[in-house]
């Protein structure tokens, strides 16, 4: 499977899973010692061929994440979970499977730069996301099921907005949810 856009990742290990996966070209940030001219590159990447921001499922991953959604707009983004990532306690791309490269490849979303979402943070407030015991394990899974990975409440909504998730495409997520606990 080849990949047009490059893919940006954080280091040498996470490009090797990558190439196993899928035939792409990356780049990578160094980790979080994202500098100016490694901005630069994912710019130029970004007008030519368009940029996937495929960082590791943790605090530092999500960082590096918002510093190139904030410099280079419009990138489109995949995540698996923390649980997809993690080999013997680390968390990261590198131990995700070929396989769980490529779903989360497939389930790319599109930033939007004006960010109009449906679905808003009262709804999620009624299906148990935002408080309550069960609430960040269904934030946890919703973003699984919507390819828009974890976030706590606040962070969920704007990801909500700004991959435009549909009310509809909301709405059949939350009652895959409640179905599933319902079993």
């Amino acid at each position: 499977m080849k990949i047009k856009e490059v893919i940006v990742v954080e280091g040498r290990d996470d490009t090797a899973a990558i190439k196993r996966a899928v035939n792409a070209d990356t780049i990578e940030t160094g980790g979080s010692a994202l500098n100016e001219a490694t901005l630069n590159k994912i710019r130029i990447a970004q007008q030519r061929r368009g940029v996937i921001i495929f960082t590791d499922p943790d605090y530092q991953g999500e960082r590096i994440r918002k510093i190139i959604s904030q410099a280079v707009p419009g990138c489109k983004h995949a995540f698996i979970s923390q649980e997809e990532g993690c080999k013997k306690g680390d968390i990261g791309v590198e131990n995700a499977s070929p396989e769980t490269i490529i779903r989360a490849l497939a389930q790319v979303r599109t930033e939007m730069s004006e960010p109009q979402g449906e679905v808003t943070f009262a709804e999620m407030m009624q299906h148990g996301l935002t408080a309550g015991p069960q609430a960040k394990q269904r934030r946890l899974k919703l973003g699984e099921k919507l390819g828009i990975g974890y976030a706590n409440a606040r962070q969920m909504h704007k990801r909500l907005e700004m991959f435009q998730i549909s009310r509809k495409e909301f709405l059949a997520a939350v009652k895959e949810l409640d179905q599933e606990g319902n079993e």
